[in-house]
């Protein structure tokens, strides 16, 4: 079973809704859920928040949350997924954000950098992953990791 299919049967069994904010996976995250039949019991929408400034007016990212941690970091998803969830309604956030290259990376951030988090009316988790490849390897591997740890928190859920 597919990644996404798992998603959708524990939301579906849970009776959850659920909303992605993605950045550097550009929609990717949402695309997959969507090729799930069915998938409108469950899937709300999403937000491609690639810039700052719709991570702080839709999302509402806290502009001194991307002055000091970046775009990039365990802080800022965690404000996409919360934000998300709220902006459309949903029980489940999903949150990616990280820098698919070829540019854009520092010693400090490199390129294949991503951060994932899942936040659920009773739990909160975020995973920091370096992946590596091209850019749309970056990319996919991203979403997979974002519907993995989804998958994760919704089965951890008692």
């Amino acid at each position: 079973m597919k990644l996404e299919q798992a998603v959708g049967r524990l939301l579906r069994r849970k009776c959850l809704t659920l909303a992605v904010a993605e950045s550097c996976t550009g929609g990717l995250v949402a695309d997959r859920i969507t090729n799930v039949p069915g998938s409108s019991d469950y899937f709300v929408g999403g937000v491609v928040s690639y810039s700052n400034a719709v991570k702080q007016k839709q999302l509402r990212v806290r502009e001194t949350t991307l002055e000091r941690s970046g775009a990039v970091s365990e802080q800022t998803v965690t404000e996409m997924a919360r934000g998300v969830a709220r902006l459309l309604g949903a029980d489940v956030g999903i949150a990616v954000s990280g820098i698919a290259g070829p540019g854009g990376g520092s010693k400090v951030k490199p390129v294949g950098l991503v951060y994932v988090c899942v936040k659920t009316g009773t739990a909160l988790a975020v995973e920091r992953h370096r992946f590596r490849g091209g850019r749309r390897a970056v990319k996919e591997q991203s979403a997979a990791a974002a519907l993995e740890l989804c998958r994760r928190v919704l089965e951890d859920e008692a």
